[in-house]
């Protein structure tokens, strides 16, 4: 399987299903189970957005951008990494 389209489709399928919860939630329909779930959704929604944005800053970095996280070394990013954004490979450097 092709990953990029799989995980495209993972994570299209991750939105639906946290808005239909968040929908609910607006209506007071949704089960305490689903408020749970929602929460998980949202988590997993918040790391991958911050992992887009390590790849973003990298890609800027890589150009000579100026990139928004703050740098302690010229290969770590601890912002991101502390909040559970970027993968330990992403940042290595030769």
């Amino acid at each position: 399987m092709n990953q990029p389209i799989s995980y495209s489709t993972i994570g299209k399928v991750t939105i639906e299903k946290l808005r239909g919860i968040t929908s609910k939630m607006r209506d007071d329909t949704a089960t305490a189970e689903e408020r749970q779930f929602s929460l998980f959704l949202q988590e997993i929604v918040a790391l991958a957005n911050n992992r887009l944005s390590v790849a973003s800053n990298e890609s800027e970095f890589s150009k000579g951008e100026p990139v928004w996280v703050e740098r302690t070394a010229a290969s770590h990013f601890p912002h991101i990494r502390l909040h559970g954004g970027a993968l330990e490979e992403d940042h290595t450097r030769s």
